[in-house]
């Protein structure tokens, strides 16, 4: 076995699938040397993902970062931690071991084999699944990409590095999918997943939410705790797919998705805390004065990012959830722990919608609302999190509390999509609306004003006026660890 010095154990071709080799110009363990044109096809595009990466990456210029790199995909010690040159990462290839007797678990094709092949009739449908989760990746590296430049420690700096060189990864996956199984369209759409840019006017992002520009560290913390977290739930139906390529890369992605998440919730934790600190010295919610963030702004990012993420399930009802589901492409959150038949047919469940100016119910068909189920799994999740930032506050001794609004507040998909609708789920008109939206959503003065303290602190072990610091740092080492060094010019 080899070394390299910016990852670590390097393994053999010739080792198991769980291993990854890293002596390839594309790290991988799916013997890409083995198939000389799509290597030579992936080889071709890598040099396009790297002006990307050159182009619209992260902004602040550094020497190195301590990053996690993957080495295996097995359950136990996957990942290898050095300081690295960002442009260095190696991005590869890695799905999760190969189960040779899987079974589809659920639709039509329940209890036959795994699919090792794309079948024709499913090839657009899966095709276009592959595309959208794919062109979330990039994106919100495009989104993160000034946030250096205002971080409020270098221990939260290498957190955003972190996710952004892991975003560039998953996006690799994609693309290795779409080369191998979809030939020369594949091959077209690889190419557009780096020609789509957030926000961009000609070209923006597929969906919504990854045209919004993160404006700073708040926003930063609340996109990685609720947009990320959304990919985990879309993540986790892949992992069931029937496509059996899917579902292996879905299943690594996952274990890297979960250190994004990390981040986004003790990331919104830690400025709460520190925004209790300050109510409690000063008495007074209105920190801003003393350089921290109002309890009241929190929320309204809170509000934001979590309606935004729910618009990203879709609508509520939908035949094509309904047909990727029955056709095995797609599956629920955590399906072969369901206790039904994992076919549907016969199943119904209850959904809300909005009839003369008032939220009722109806009873629709299981499989036409798989949507709103899996939308479901997701916001109990969000919920999680809120109650341990809460606890934050009741440790302080304050009485304030932070929610989740209402799932039809500030909603562009779906049934709310046409209707007005308070975090406490009162239907409004338009005129009621307008009049009091900037009590619920972060005005354009909340934003200048956290962007005023985006101030950023790059001295080892120092965190800005507005965070609390972390209890523990990464991978063990202290949290005044040195996890980035800097460029001469981003000092300047």
């Amino acid at each position: 076995m080899t070394t390299d010095a910016r990852t670590g154990p390097a393994p053999t071709p010739t080792g198991p699938l769980s291993q990854i080799d890293y002596s390839e110009r594309i790290p991988n363990n799916v013997n890409l040397a083995s198939d000389r044109r799509l290597q030579r096809a992936l080889e071709g595009w890598q040099p396009k993902f790297l002006d990307w990466w050159k182009t619209l990456g992260p902004a602040l210029p550094t020497k190195d970062v301590y990053l996690r790199t993957a080495v295996a995909v097995g359950r136990d010690g996957w990942a290898h931690f050095e300081h690295v040159p960002m442009e260095d990462y190696r991005w590869g290839i890695f799905l999760a071991e190969q189960d040779p007797d899987r079974k589809v678990n659920f639709g039509k094709h329940k209890g036959e084999p795994a699919w090792q092949e794309v079948p024709g009739e499913h090839r657009a449908d899966l095709m276009r699944l592959i595309v959208v989760q794919g062109d979330t990746e990039p994106a919100s590296v495009e989104q993160q990409r000034i946030l250096g430049n205002t971080a409020p420690s270098i221990y939260d700096l290498r957190n955003l590095f972190q996710v952004n060189v892991e975003e560039g990864r998953h996006l690799w996956a994609m693309v290795y999918l779409l080369h191998a199984y979809f030939g020369r369209e594949g091959r077209e759409e690889a190419e557009q997943l780096l020609k789509r840019n957030s926000g961009d006017l000609d070209s923006p992002r597929i969906l919504g939410a990854f045209n919004e520009e993160t404006t700073d560290w708040l926003q930063f913390f609340m996109f990685t705790y609720f947009t990320d977290r959304d990919g985990k739930y879309q993540l986790g139906t892949l992992k069931e797919s029937a496509f059996d390529p899917l579902a292996r890369t879905c299943e690594f992605m996952l274990k890297e998705e979960a250190h994004h998440m990390f981040v986004g919730t003790t990331g919104v934790q830690r400025t709460v805390e520190r925004t209790a600190e300050l109510m409690k010295e000063h008495g007074t919610d209105d920190v801003f004065e003393h350089g921290g963030i109002p309890l009241s702004v929190i929320q309204k990012y809170l509000n934001f990012q979590f309606s935004v993420s729910m618009d990203l399930f879709g609508s509520e009802q939908s035949t094509n959830a309904g047909n990727y589901y029955s056709s095995g492409l797609k599956g629920r959150w955590q399906e072969t722990r369901r206790k039904d038949d994992h076919v549907l047919l016969d199943d119904t469940r209850e959904m809300n919608y909005i009839e003369n100016g008032k939220i009722v119910q109806k009873t629709v068909p299981m499989l036409s609302a798989l949507n709103l189920d899996l939308r479901d799994e997701y916001a109990a999740d969000c919920a999680n999190g809120v109650r341990r930032w809460n606890q934050a506050l009741e440790d302080a001794g304050l009485e304030e509390r932070l929610f989740l609004p209402h799932e039809g507040f500030n909603r562009r998909v779906g049934v709310y999509a046409n209707h007005h609708v308070s975090p406490e789920g009162e239907v409004l008109d338009d005129a009621t609306w307008e009049q009091r939206k900037d009590a619920w959503l972060p005005s354009p003065e909340d934003r200048r004003r956290v962007a005023e303290l985006m101030v950023p602190e790059y001295e080892y072990g120092k965190f800005a006026g507005w965070i609390t610091p972390p209890s523990t740092g990464i991978n063990d080492q202290p949290v005044e660890f040195d996890y980035v060094h800097l460029a001469e010019e981003g000092l300047a």
